[in-house]
């Protein structure tokens, strides 16, 4: 009996220790950076809407942003000898890129969704200054993709009682982003903060650190961007309204650029930037050119801002050989002329060599001479496009991740922009705004953000 009444007392001596340890093991396992319930906020599902739409991961940063868009609009060029795309992407259509650009846009819906619906009248983290801010983004999304791809669904999208939701027509798309435009601005109204504490989405905020007043601006230079786009179009009878009703409240103004901060340490696979594309790839194969608009309007007229978007062409000596089989031994002399009027247009001083009838040797000064690539060069003058000839981005463009060179922000919407907005609608009769002047303040915008001197910028403004 004792020993049964001694064995009882240590018995319950370890289940008690037991518990304590219990206790322990959970409180030395709580997450010290865990979020609690009581910090629980929809200002931590702000960001990823935010940087998925203007820096995706690396697949359609590379086919969308860089193929699709730089390329078509010519700002960068491909087909170099040495590169692995030909220029010809800028009319040849390609369905791999295409529906990689449709697949980025298509299922970037859920992520600006998702942070609707918890913002939404009895979502999860209610609040209706955050959901004006969503709206917002939402516009900004749908206007990209209109613009895209035309007809896509809008008014449907996000229904779950619809699997097929319908494709609205861009008229219908632009006039549904202007009312969201309208009720979100009228939602924020004069408030400056979205909340206090974890109500507020403050640094969360990659656009704007939180302030609400500033979203309102982007919201209306938004709405203008839109109405002046539809002006003119046949059934856009809204426009001339939404134009006026933009003008007559606060746009973006002097400095206000909605810009976001490139990560230069996060994964290529969950953010990409230029540098993903251009050092990952590797080799001459990935690297690409300025094309020959943007060199040529900034070099011939004295732009400072040449220096900050590209670099001197390398230069050096080339040696350009004649095929041995027609066409291309046919056209040899015709190619290479293409070649030396193109440098010779950018007022390069290089000398021209025939070493017999099969070779000409070009040579041109070393980092010296800006020289745009020609647009839209295919397979047959691909071998004659030397990279020694042109100019590249500059470094901060393509900068590395994580390497020590800056890199540059994700452009969204700037304040050069909304004052060249306002230059057009006063050319086009809106508004008491000087067209002149609104646009040398654009330019004057522009050469800020672009880190140019603002006395340098002022003395040139009258040549530009």
């Amino acid at each position: 009996m004792i020993m049964n009444y001694k064995s009882l007392i240590i018995f319950i001596f370890i289940a008690l220790g037991m518990a304590s340890c219990t206790d322990d093991f959970v409180e030395i396992n709580k997450d010290p950076n865990a979020i609690t319930q009581e910090e629980a906020s929809a200002r931590y599902f702000i960001t990823d809407p935010q940087y998925r739409l203007y820096a995706p991961d690396r697949y359609p940063y590379w086919r969308a942003h860089l193929i699709h868009t730089d390329r078509y609009a010519g700002y960068f060029t491909f087909g170099h000898n040495g590169c692995w795309w030909s220029d010809e992407l800028g009319y040849s259509y390609s369905s791999g890129y295409t529906d990689a650009t449709w697949g980025w846009m298509a299922g970037y819906f859920g992520s600006i969704d998702n942070f609707l619906g918890l913002t939404e009248p009895g979502g999860e983290f209610e609040n209706d200054l955050m959901h004006a801010v969503g709206m917002i983004i939402k516009s900004l999304y749908y206007q990209m993709y209109t613009d895209l791809f035309g007809e896509i669904p809008f008014s449907e999208a996000g229904n779950p009682d619809i699997v097929t939701p319908k494709y609205d027509t861009q008229l219908e798309i632009y006039t549904g982003i202007i009312d969201n435009l309208d009720a979100a601005m009228m939602t924020i109204g004069d408030n400056t903060r979205t909340g206090d504490g974890i109500d507020d989405l403050g640094n969360n905020d990659l656009y704007f650190n939180g302030d609400l007043q500033l979203w309102k601006k982007l919201a209306n230079t938004l709405k203008l961007r839109i109405a002046l786009r539809a002006y003119g179009a046949e059934g856009a009878d809204f426009a001339s309204g939404a134009i006026n009703e933009a003008l007559a409240a606060p746009l973006l103004g002097d400095g206000e650029d909605c810009i976001m901060d490139k990560d230069d340490v996060i994964s290529q696979w969950s953010s990409a930037a230029y540098g993903d594309i251009w050092w990952n790839f590797g080799g001459l194969g990935s690297k690409w050119h300025v094309g020959q608009n943007v060199i040529d309007n900034l070099r011939n007229n004295n732009d400072p801002r040449l220096e900050v978007y590209a670099e001197p062409a390398d230069g050096g000596t080339v040696e350009l050989v004649r095929p041995a089989a027609d066409p291309g031994r046919s056209l040899f002399l015709k190619h290479v002329g293409f070649v030396t009027q193109t440098l010779t247009d950018a007022g390069v001083a290089f000398t021209e060599e025939n070493v017999g009838d099969s070779i000409i040797t070009i040579t041109m000064p070393e980092g010296i001479y800006y020289v745009g690539q020609p647009t839209r060069m295919g397979g047959d003058i691909y071998s004659y496009i030397r990279p020694e000839f042109f100019s590249r981005p500059a470094p901060e463009i393509p900068a590395r991740k994580n390497s020590g060179t800056n890199m540059w922000d994700e452009i969204i919407l700037t304040a050069a922009e909304s004052f060249f907005l306002q230059a057009e609608a006063a050319l086009l009769g809106f508004g008491t705004g000087d067209a002149q002047s609104l646009y040398q303040t654009g330019i004057q915008n522009a050469m800020r953000l672009w880190g140019v001197d603002m006395a340098t910028s002022s003395t040139r403004i009258c040549t530009f």
